[in-house]
């Protein structure tokens, strides 16, 4: 066990952890973190996908260590029920979300792709949600609301 300290979503958390605890654990079962979802534990379904560093990355295969002190985004970061961020709201308009269980991150791996190119083609938002799995086939209703946020942003 060593202590880590994370920023995530602009606090401070300093927890006593082993090294190698996967950061997806940590956000849901030591902090309550749920909205990123643990899918496979594999790191290939995307379900669990953050932001750190400006970069989406599968959380399940983040251990802890390389995550203390970098900035972490998670999607409690990005907005509220109240106000929620317009990659959140276009989900919502466009009714991209059937069972849900994909959209966290959906929308994490979507934030990261609108960071880096904020007029992303039709093709380029495919390929970037590509390895991120949905089984309830809401596919071109998450690729309208990624084309939604980008017009907005």
């Amino acid at each position: 066990m060593a202590e880590f300290t994370l920023d995530i979503n602009g606090s401070r958390h300093t927890l006593d952890l082993d090294a190698d605890t996967p950061l997806l654990y940590v956000l849901r079962n030591e902090l309550g973190l749920t909205a990123t979802r643990f899918g496979c534990g594999l790191g290939e379904c995307g379900a669990c996908t953050v932001s750190i560093d400006g970069r989406s990355l599968r959380s399940c295969q983040v251990p802890v260590a390389s995550a203390a002190g970098r900035p972490i985004l998670t999607l409690e970061g990005l907005g509220t029920p109240e106000d929620p961020h317009p990659l959140q709201q276009a989900f919502i308009d466009e009714q991209a979300a059937q069972c849900a269980f994909c959209i966290s991150g959906m929308i994490m791996t979507a934030h990261g792709l609108l960071q880096r190119n904020p007029s992303p083609t039709e093709a380029d938002i495919k390929s970037a949600l590509s390895a991120n799995l949905c089984g309830c086939g809401t596919h071109l209703r998450i690729v309208r609301a990624v084309q939604r946020a980008a017009k907005v942003s």
